[in-house]
């Protein structure tokens, strides 16, 4: 998200609900993005070793390959049947683990029928049940991500629609939901009878607000509130999705209390380097790590774990050849100088299924197999720029820019702007008393969403450029959220 301002009105801006730091805060150099967990009872490679989460790997494969194969909508509709079926075996393990823990707490042992751990911990130790936990709560949002990528698809990956219905908070688990069951035969008559296609939005994370959306061939899709007694319908929910609606349909605000929040066309093709990291990615299924420039002032670092496995690295190995590799990009790239303090980078460390504005793994013109390794952060990827070269290289397309970010290592803030840039109106000056003139100008603020996106998609810095200037020439003051035209020949 961006924000465009008339100079003279410039000062703070509240920021979007749904701008959410994707990880933890404890830093973990040798990945170059965060520690994988917060928990202290247990070591974050315990997660990646545990059977289930191993397991997981070959499930979410077959499940991207299995979306991508999907050509009717019976095949679509069957489709979200099967992820539903896996949801709820994780997401009732996930009940049963909590419920263990919860008794064990209160000094009882854990409850009949309750699922066995497979971490071989010690089972007389609470800690090994909300380790269990813990791992189910992964793997559901690790599942929730493939559904985020048939949301992504069956929208036309056309962006608007999940900026608009994305913006509530996340959705709590579906195992033990109370009216699922009048979701679950809302959607089997829609489907059956009314020949329609119907997505459960309980099985993405993007998808907040209401909980169907229904495509009848003829007109736009439809998203609808189910409830149980249809007298109980929420005035709050249903005003939402007709925000929602107005919103990618008439240009209207986006969900929320500031009407100045806006989806914005840009009216030009999105252009990436993802190529690149298709390359980095199958060089690090060999190599365990490889590091390389991406052109616009980034690094790319990736590391493989089933390859650094493979290859017996002891942890100071590791260390040395991490190091070698990232220093050499970061020197290619323009960025090394100031690293301390000026560098901000975005990873795909735990990151899945936490923010609804980023492309799912799975929509990524990649191997199944390789979607399902970011997915599982047996593959994390890490993209780092250089705040102040990041200015200068806009300066050079005649942007107006400024990093205003402080230095220093501190995390990025929710709605914290990073970057300004500024425009003057010069044909618009006007004379003031006392042989003064004022030019009146827009300021564009940039927060972290954006960065984020330049980063993590890979846009090509002239296609990021050329955004910037089309936001800034439409001098229309509020909070635009850009979006591309051709992102179907992008996504997969």
């Amino acid at each position: 998200m961006a924000e465009i301002i008339p100079s003279e009105f410039k000062g703070s801006v509240m920021a979007s609900g749904v701008e959410k730091s994707a990880v933890g805060n404890r830093r973990d150099r040798h990945t170059g993005g965060m520690s994988l967990f917060d928990a202290d009872a247990y070591d974050p490679d315990d997660m990646m070793v545990h059977p289930r989460h191993q397991a997981m790997q070959s499930v979410l494969a077959q499940l991207i390959q299995q979306l991508r194969d999907c050509d009717t909508v019976e095949a679509g509709v069957e489709f979200q049947r099967h992820l539903l079926n896996r949801l709820l075996e994780v997401e009732k393990d996930r009940d049963g683990f909590k419920r263990a823990s919860k008794r064990m707490r209160g000094g009882k042992g854990p409850q009949p029928q309750a699922p066995e751990p497979q971490s071989g911990r010690d089972l007389a130790d609470v800690a090994t049940w909300r380790f269990e936990h813990d791992v189910c709560e992964r793997l559901a949002r690790q599942l929730r991500s493939v559904g985020d990528a048939l949301a992504w698809r069956v929208f036309g990956f056309h962006r608007p629609f999940i900026l608009a219905l994305c913006r509530n908070q996340s959705p709590g688990p579906m195992y033990g939901k109370a009216g699922l069951s009048a979701e679950l035969e809302h959607f089997e008559r829609a489907c059956k009878e009314e020949g329609a296609f119907a997505l459960l939005h309980d099985l993405t994370n993007c998808l907040r607000i209401g909980d169907m959306t229904v495509w009848d061939g003829v007109n736009p899709p439809r998203t609808e509130e189910i409830k149980t007694n249809p007298k109980n319908s929420r005035s709050v929910q249903l005003r939402r999705i007709n925000q929602a609606r107005a919103a990618v349909l008439d240009g209207g605000p986006l969900p929320g209390d500031n009407a100045s929040e806006l989806l914005y066309d840009l009216d030009l093709r999105l252009r990436t380097h993802l190529d690149v990291l298709r390359d980095a990615l199958e060089r690090a299924a060999t190599d365990g790590i490889y590091a390389t420039p991406v052109p616009g002032s980034r690094a790319l670092f990736v590391v493989d774990q089933y390859a650094c496995a493979r290859q017996g690295l002891s942890s100071e190995q590791f260390n040395e050849r991490r190091q070698h590799a990232v220093d050499g990009a970061l020197q290619r790239a323009g960025i090394a100088a100031g690293r301390e303090d000026h560098n901000i980078y975005v990873t795909s460390l735990d990151s899945t299924a936490r923010d609804p504005l980023r492309v799912p793994w799975a929509n990524y013109p990649l191997n199944p197999v390789a979607c399902a390794r970011l997915i599982g952060d047996y593959a994390v990827a890490t993209v780092e720029t250089s705040g102040p070269v990041l200015t200068r290289l806009l300066q050079a397309t005649g942007l107006d820019a400024r990093w205003v970010r402080p230095p220093g290592k501190a995390d990025l803030q929710q709605g914290e702007v990073i970057m300004e840039i500024h425009q003057q109106e010069r044909l618009r000056s006007v004379a003031l008393p006392g042989g003064l003139t004022m030019t009146p100008g827009w300021t564009l603020q940039m927060r972290r969403s954006e960065l984020d996106r330049y980063l993590m998609e890979l846009l090509q810095p002239g296609t990021w450029a050329a955004g910037i200037k089309h936001v800034l020439a439409a001098r229309q003051a509020g909070q635009p959220w850009p979006h591309y035209r051709n992102e179907h020949e992008i996504w997969v």
